[in-house]
C-alpha cells in the first residue's frame, strides 16, 4: 500500500477532486472515482466520498494506492485479430465467445488477457494484474473492436476519452420486430437489477445516465438491422436499451425473447467502428471491421423469412 500526498495550487483550485487527481496521478479516471467512493482519498485529513467535491488552493489531498494481489494468470497462445498496433496501443477485433478478462467463473485461461500476455510484451498496469491493458470491455458474445493500452500514459489518455464521451463506439445489432422510426434517442438511466445480480435494467430513480443513438439500417419481415452509437458506456447498455423499447437483440440469452425464432450463438451485436484521439500523436483515428460470420448468417436468415 502506498500513499501519495498532493497540495492543490492556484492553477487547480476550484477543480473537481476526481479531475484534480487524474491530472496528477498515473491512474484512470474510473480508478480514481472508485478510490474516492471507497474512502481512499482524504482532503485535509477528512475522507471525501464524492468525486465532484471541489478542492481549494493549498488543500492537502492524500491518496491511498492499493496493490492488487497477484493471481496466477497464465499467458496462452491464442491467435488474435490485431487490426492496428504501435508502441502505445493495440486495436483488436475480439471474436464472439471470448471473455475479455479473468473474473469469477472465467479463470480457464481462454480470455483476451491470457492471449495478450502471450502476444504483447508490455501492457499498462493501471487496472492491475487481472486486467492489464484493458481500457474498456465488450461482452463475451459480442464481437468486434476494442482498444488495449500498452503503457499507463496511453491508458489514462484513452480512459479519459471514455469518461468525457469523446471516444466513439458504434455497433450493428439485429433486433426483434420492425422499428417504424428511422432514428431514435434512448435516454434511460441504467442500474443493477435488484431481482437478478447478473442483469442490468433501466432504473429511472437510481440508475446512471445512459444514452444510445439508434439508426435503422434495414427493415425485414420480423426484424430490424440497426446501428447503435454509444454516448455513455454502461454495462450491457445496448442490450438493456433495446429490451426497454420492446425490440430486444436477436439471440440475447439474458435480455432477449425466451423463445427465439432464429437460433443464434449469442446476441447478434457487433462493435464495428471505433474512433479515438491517439495519446501520442493527438490525431483522430477510426477503425472498422466487418460483421463476424454468425452475424452474417443470422441476418441473412432474417432477410429470407
Amino acid at each position: 500500500m502506498e500513499e501519495k500526498i498532493l497540495q492543490v495550487d492556484e492553477d487547480n483550485a476550484y477543480s473537481r477532486l476526481d479531475v484534480f487527481l487524474s491530472s496528477k496521478c498515473d491512474k484512470s479516471r474510473s480508478y480514481i472515482i472508485k478510490a474516492i467512493k471507497e474512502g481512499n482519498v482524504k482532503v485535509n485529513g477528512k475522507a471525501i466520498l464524492k468525486p465532484s467535491f471541489i478542492v481549494n488552493n493549498n488543500d492537502e489531498v492524500s491518496f491511498v494506492l492499493l496493490e492488487e494481489k497477484p493471481l496466477d494468470i497464465i499467458s496462452k497462445d491464442i491467435k488474435l485479430d490485431i487490426i492496428y498496433e504501435d508502441d502505445d496501443l493495440l486495436v483488436i477485433n475480439k471474436p464472439r465467445g471470448m471473455v475479455v478478462h479473468p473474473s469469477n467463473g472465467h479463470y480457464d485461461g481462454d480470455t483476451l488477457v491470457n492471449a495478450l500476455l502471450h502476444s504483447v510484451k508490455n501492457l499498462s498496469s493501471i487496472n492491475g494484474v487481472v486486467r492489464p491493458g484493458i481500457v474498456h470491455r465488450i461482452d463475451k458474445d459480442t464481437s468486434g473492436l476494442l482498444v488495449v493500452a500498452k503503457n499507463d500514459f496511453a491508458h489514462v489518455f484513452l480512459s479519459n476519452q471514455l469518461q468525457d464521451h469523446t471516444m466513439h463506439r458504434e455497433y450493428y445489432a439485429l433486433v426483434e420486430g420492425v422499428i417504424p422510426h428511422t432514428d431514435l434517442l434512448i435516454n434511460a438511466p441504467i442500474g443493477k437489477d435488484k431481482n437478478d445480480r447478473l442483469k442490468q435494467c433501466v432504473d429511472i430513480y437510481n440508475g446512471k445516465e445512459a444514452i444510445t443513438h439508434v439508426h435503422v439500417v434495414e427493415r425485414m419481415k420480423n426484424n430490424t438491422l440497426v446501428q447503435c452509437k454509444l454516448e455513455t458506456g454502461r454495462t450491457h447498455q445496448i442490450r438493456v436499451h433495446m429490451q426497454y423499447i420492446k425490440h430486444p437483440i436477436v439471440g440475447d440469452p439474458v435480455y432477449g425473447y425466451r423463445k427465439q425464432e432464429i437460433k443464434a450463438n449469442g446476441q447478434i451485436l457487433h462493435a464495428y467502428s471505433l474512433t479515438f484521439i491517439h495519446p501520442r500523436t493527438n490525431k483522430e483515428m477510426t477503425f472498422t471491421c466487418p460483421l463476424d460470420e454468425e452475424c452474417k448468417r443470422v441476418i441473412e436468415e432474417a432477410r429470407n423469412k
